[in-house]
């Protein structure tokens, strides 16, 4: 099974149009064009078919894990510990 199978799987099955899966991308400061998108779900014995490499399904796959959880949090700074049993001066 190729990336391009699988991202044609997940676009099906999560019902994602291509000016969402663009956006999914954006969020993760990934740029592609729609008629790159639409080669990539071509069939592979067509002229203007483009292979999916690892870089597009991965940063799509990040992408959507931002899309569909939100922004991972900020972490709060760590205060440091006193000793609770120091003894006051």
């Amino acid at each position: 099974m190729t990336n391009n199978d699988i991202f044609k799987k997940l676009r099906v099955a999560l019902q994602l149009r291509d000016d969402e899966i663009v956006k999914i991308l954006e969020l993760v400061d990934f740029r592609i064009t729609k008629s790159e998108l639409g080669a990539l779900f071509r069939k592979e014995d067509h002229p203007k078919y483009m292979e999916c490499g690892d870089q597009i399904l991965r940063n799509f796959l990040n992408g959507l894990v931002i899309h569909l959880r939100g922004p991972m949090p900020k972490k709060a700074e760590k205060k440091p510990e006193t000793d609770k049993n120091q003894k006051k001066l």
